[in-house]
């Protein structure tokens, strides 16, 4: 995707939770392509216009299967407190 692209569908499958504004988002590329988790390549488009566009990598794609073990095990920590706090609430 290109980055206005991840802006975008970002906004739409939070619910508009994450509104990034691409002074934030282009940084955060810059900085994940110089780590080799991303790979950008350029493409003009129909009106000529150049738009990079943005993939993973293997080592990206390793990353992401870590960070998503760690948010699982966050996330399900964060719910046991929440479930117990809500049972100990209401006795």
């Amino acid at each position: 995707m290109y980055g206005y692209e991840m802006i975008s569908n970002l906004a739409k499958k939070s619910n508009h939770t994450f509104d990034l504004k691409a002074g934030t988002l282009y940084p955060l590329l810059h900085n994940l392509e110089k780590n080799g988790i991303v790979e950008s390549y350029e493409e003009s488009t129909a009106s000529e216009r150049t738009r990079k566009y943005y993939h993973l990598t293997e080592k990206g794609k390793d990353v992401l299967k870590i960070k998503e073990k760690e948010w699982h095990e966050y996330s399900t920590a964060v719910n046991r407190v929440l479930n117990g706090g809500l049972s100990f609430a209401t006795r």
